[in-house]
């Protein structure tokens, strides 16, 4: 009895010291899966899909338009994980520091970061994977393998909408050639006889069935980039309402524990109030992404 407890509570404990150094350090496993998975997709799609919509005379600028995204997003890619996201060090702290005002409620004065040792400017966050304190500091990205700052969050929306662009793209070229295969058999104008003798017209669910049968990979691959489009869809919706109010990730999931007022107040029950202050409109919070701003500008304003 004694021994069948410590055993199970002993492998508890390596898998969870297993899966802290996994969630918890830098790790290329995500980068590996996130290749394998794009050579799984561009496999298929140049083995069978091509070849079949280059037979039916698909045009080949449509054709190629998944490989012409596929460049971009690499691009971005090697931009994103590479660049340095705003990392403080004791040489850039001084004017970092002057950039952005402390709102009084998820930014305080004064707060020192314990592991670098420094004060922690405004919208700066220490990130747990990298060891770092990384200024204005969006997320930890584990498909990049680097955290998204505020010097290399273009590189990550543009990878991130060329990554959709491309599920898109090969969503829609795949399903073009199932529906023109559909089209060319007339198996719409057909019908089919049941197991009990009974005659059928054919409808979607018959000609889907017969499409997974008769092209089981494309019809697979069709549905995970479905799925894909529409979770990095969202994903992308989410980033641009983050652009466009000048919120960064951590700051939104952080304000949630917060109400939102038009001032800093103190609620009935003591409920502190929080207002993001750091919005300048929309446009000029986009142009924020691409160009984040330095002290020297805040200073002329």
């Amino acid at each position: 009895q004694v021994l069948s407890f410590v055993i199970p509570t002993q492998l508890q404990r390596v898998t969870h010291r297993a899966l802290h150094r996994l969630f918890h350090t830098r790790s290329c496993l995500f980068v590996a899966l996130h290749i394998a998975l794009q050579a799984a997709v561009y496999g298929e799609y140049t083995w069978e899909v091509f070849v079949y919509c280059w037979e039916m005379q698909f045009h080949l600028l449509l054709l190629l338009l998944p490989y012409l995204l596929l460049a971009g997003n690499v691009g971005c890619f090697i931009l994103c994980s590479r660049a340095d996201p705003g990392v403080i060090t004791k040489s850039n702290h001084s004017s970092l520091v002057k950039i952005y005002a402390y709102d009084g409620v998820l930014f305080q004065k004064g707060t020192v970061c314990p592991v670098c040792d420094m004060e922690k400017p405004a919208r700066s966050k220490h990130c747990s994977f990298c060891g770092l304190c990384v200024h204005r500091f969006d997320h930890h990205c584990v498909w990049v393998n680097n955290c998204i700052g505020a010097s290399n969050a273009k590189y990550f929306f543009l990878y991130l909408f060329s990554l959709t662009a491309m599920a898109a793209a090969i969503a829609t070229i795949t399903a073009a050639l199932l529906i023109q295969v559909v089209l060319l058999s007339n198996m719409m104008q057909g019908s089919y006889i049941d197991e009990q003798g009974q005659e059928h017209a054919i409808d979607i669910l018959f000609v889907i069935q017969h499409l997974f049968l008769t092209f089981p990979r494309i019809v697979f691959m069709l549905g995970f980039v479905i799925l894909l489009t529409l979770v990095l869809g969202s994903y992308c919706c989410f980033n641009l309402y983050l652009a466009f109010t000048n919120q960064t990730a951590n700051e939104w999931y952080k304000s949630r524990r917060y109400g939102y007022s038009h001032h800093l107040t103190l609620q009935p029950r003591d409920r502190l109030v929080y207002k993001h202050i750091y919005s300048k409109g929309i446009w000029r919070n986009l142009k924020e992404i691409f160009k984040p701003p330095t002290a020297l500008e805040r200073k002329k304003k």
